[in-house]
């Protein structure tokens, strides 16, 4: 099997990581790239292709799906309550405004 075929990944894997690779684009990662970091983060979870019978009552290792939203709080925890606060309304007001933006559009 050539590299880059995916053809021993199941249904549910290439759905995964075309879910994946969605979040990443709309994120801005340019589309090669999302590709890239979707089927790591798939191969990360599953251990790779499961069509070959290897490995395949191997229970799924879900950290990885888990991990963007950990790094995060912890960034967020990192500050001061001000800079919180102060990041807070920054945001606050800007969903307010594209909100504004999308009524009148």
């Amino acid at each position: 099997m050539p590299r880059g075929d995916k053809s021993a990944y199941t249904d549910k894997q290439q759905r995964q990581a075309q879910h994946i690779e969605e979040r990443y684009e709309e994120r801005g990662v340019p589309s090669e790239e999302a590709e890239a970091r979707a089927w790591a983060t798939v191969n990360k979870i599953s251990g790779g292709g499961k069509k070959s019978g290897s490995g395949r009552g191997k229970a799924p290792d879900q950290e990885p799906a888990r991990t963007g939203g950990r790094k995060g709080g912890a960034a967020a925890a990192a500050r001061s309550p001000q800079e919180r606060s102060a990041s807070a309304q920054k945001a606050a007001a800007t969903r307010k405004r594209r909100a504004g933006d999308q009524k009148s559009g």
